[in-house]
């Protein structure tokens, strides 16, 4: 097995040094990305949007932690207000001025006035198409990917899910699994929609009653996190996503970052938690004006270590279907 440490090329070498307490459990994280990445015969990682959880595991945010390390990517940065190379006149005042919380804010109530949102049955798969344009920092070369999913709804059956062009099958679900995103209806339904009770709920050890004054830098994070996913997903119950964009805006250190393209071209505010290393260079990509939802971006680093990528993505495409491969 490739040692744990190897993957430690993809963390930034500019990074400030970590303590022993923090390496021991980013050593325990990484172990735990390893076990996952071998339920893939594919060698290469997997950045699922879904993310396997163990209903043993003591919290679960112990799993979904590593999972930073993983996530899908997302949208891509543009001209920045404040850089030498910035184009006069591609920001507006409006972009460079705009708070985290205001533009988390307005996509919730925008969320609120259009989801029409649609429960799919256990037997049936989610179906999404998403558009990934990756640049070679050094380089400039750049790949455009169009990767598509069949996801099982409730984990019985297998998944389809592809990675950069890359096909991985996930298998069925195993007793005692689950995922997080939950695919079950009756599981998303259950989730808070109040935004103060939901982040405890799902970083908190799931009390949503509990009160988030007391939070650790790490609960906080992974609340980040872990909403982040949930906003990933297509299909949510009426008023879960404005809660999870309100829900974001409570998070301590989230930062609007003005001029952030998507791969569409589209620039807009990327919403960024610099607090943490790990999310280094991820972003979700919102419209300056409107709020609408863009997309992603985010940053990998080669199995080498030698090569950077800015990944810009957003999702053009998705549907409920009754069967694996069927296509709206």
């Amino acid at each position: 097995m490739t040692d744990e440490l190897e993957l430690l090329r993809d963390w930034d070498a500019n990074a400030v040094p970590l303590i022993d307490p923090v390496r021991a459990k980013a050593r325990h994280r990484l172990l735990n990305t390893i076990a996952r990445a071998q339920q893939h015969p594919d060698p290469a990682p997997s950045r699922r949007h879904a993310l396997r959880l163990a209903a043993t595991a003591v919290v679960a945010v112990t799993v979904t932690g590593t999972a930073v390390l993983i996530t899908e990517g997302g949208d891509g940065e543009g001209d920045r207000p404040g850089r030498a190379d910035r184009v006069p006149g591609t920001a507006t005042p409006r972009m460079e001025n705009v708070s985290a919380v205001t533009v988390l804010n307005g996509a919730a109530a925008q969320t609120g006035k259009d989801e029409k949102p649609v429960a799919p049955r256990d037997d049936q798969f989610i179906y999404s198409k998403r558009i990934i344009k990756e640049t070679e920092r050094k380089t400039g070369a750049v790949k455009t990917y169009e990767d598509v999913n069949w996801d099982s709804v409730d984990g019985s059956k297998r998944s389809l899910t592809m990675e950069l062009g890359r096909v991985i099958w996930e298998e069925p679900l195993k007793k005692g699994e689950s995922v997080w995103p939950p695919r079950e209806w009756s599981k998303l339904k259950k989730l808070p929609t109040d935004p103060e009770k939901l982040i405890p709920d799902i970083a908190g050890g799931g009390h949503s009653n509990r009160s988030t004054s007391d939070f650790t830098a790490q609960e906080w994070f992974d609340a980040y996190f872990m909403l982040g996913e949930l906003l990933k997903w297509p299909v949510l119950p009426q008023g879960l996503r404005p809660a999870a964009y309100k829900a974001l805006a409570l998070v301590p250190g989230v930062k609007a970052i003005p001029g952030v393209k998507d791969s569409a071209g589209r620039t807009g505010v990327g919403i960024s938690y610099p607090k943490s290393p790990f999310a280094k260079g991820k972003y979700l990509v919102f419209d300056p004006e409107s709020y609408e939802f863009l997309g992603f971006r985010d940053e990998r680093t080669s199995a080498s270590g030698d090569k950077t990528y800015i990944q810009l993505s957003h999702v053009v495409d998705w549907a409920i279907v009754d069967r694996m491969k069927q296509r709206p």
